[in-house]
């Protein structure tokens, strides 16, 4: 029984997480660096600095990240508690689990330890390398934004380097500041930050001119402080109302 329970919550505890690495993917981190912060809130394994700070300034990232600890405390204990039961030999059962065993009790826990490895690296086959791990996936994604339990945004913090400056990719929306002006008469300059690239039609203008139209779609690839950023190309009115 102690293995059934100890299968159940490990499954759970994988759904979870890719759960959480869906949100944060939607909250504009990039696929993996999202699933490596489910990860480490689940686990409570913690951050280095940099990582720390693309959850703390975001709203709905630090929601996302406080439900994936409080739940990763509790599937820990668990899964821990289970584990070790599953290897008491004074609570043993004669069968792993409903099906009845010729062997010596004292081999039982190391039967039990066996198919708790096995099924350990089955789940993390299926949940991270399959072609079900993808509509999994995808079927996630897909009934949380039918939720609307995550409000996607359009706005992605590729690089966080020192002092707050970063690259960050920037999706230009009907309320942004900057929409239907050129790069000059935006004056990001005035605000040092520079756009690097636009994205348009799925072409690349690099190092656009000062002349260039920002036009409304368009994927705008910055360097500079991401306050500034946030505040002069990005609608952060937006974000504010979640």
């Amino acid at each position: 029984m102690n293995l059934l329970i100890f299968f159940v919550i490990l499954m759970i505890s994988f759904i979870v997480v890719r759960i959480g690495a869906i949100a944060f993917e939607l909250t504009g981190l990039e696929w993996s660096l999202a699933k490596f912060q489910a990860l480490s809130c689940f686990t409570g394994t913690g951050f280095t600095t940099r990582e720390s700070e693309l959850i703390t300034s975001n709203t709905q990232r630090r929601r996302v990240a406080s439900v994936l600890m409080v739940l990763g405390n509790a599937g820990l204990v668990s899964l821990i508690a289970t584990f070790a039961n599953s290897l008491r030999a004074d609570v043993l059962e004669s069968k792993i689990p409903f099906i009845p065993l010729g062997l010596p009790s004292r081999l039982v826990p190391l039967m039990n330890l066996t198919i708790i490895i096995i099924f350990m690296y089955i789940g993390y086959k299926i949940f991270t390398r399959t072609n079900f791990s993808r509509k999994f996936t995808n079927m996630l994604r897909a009934r949380i934004i039918n939720k609307d339990i995550i409000k996607r945004v359009s706005f992605e913090e590729l690089v966080i380097a020192t002092g707050g400056y970063g690259v960050s990719s920037i999706n230009i929306c009907e309320n942004s500041p900057v929409l239907n002006k050129t790069l000059r008469d935006s004056d990001l300059r005035k605000w040092d930050i520079t756009v690097l690239s636009i994205e348009r039609n799925n072409e690349t203008i690099p190092n656009p001119s000062a002349d260039t139209q920002i036009l409304l779609n368009d994927i705008l690839i910055c360097f500079g402080k991401l306050e500034n950023i946030r505040a002069k190309i990005y609608d952060v009115t937006e974000e504010l109302k979640i």
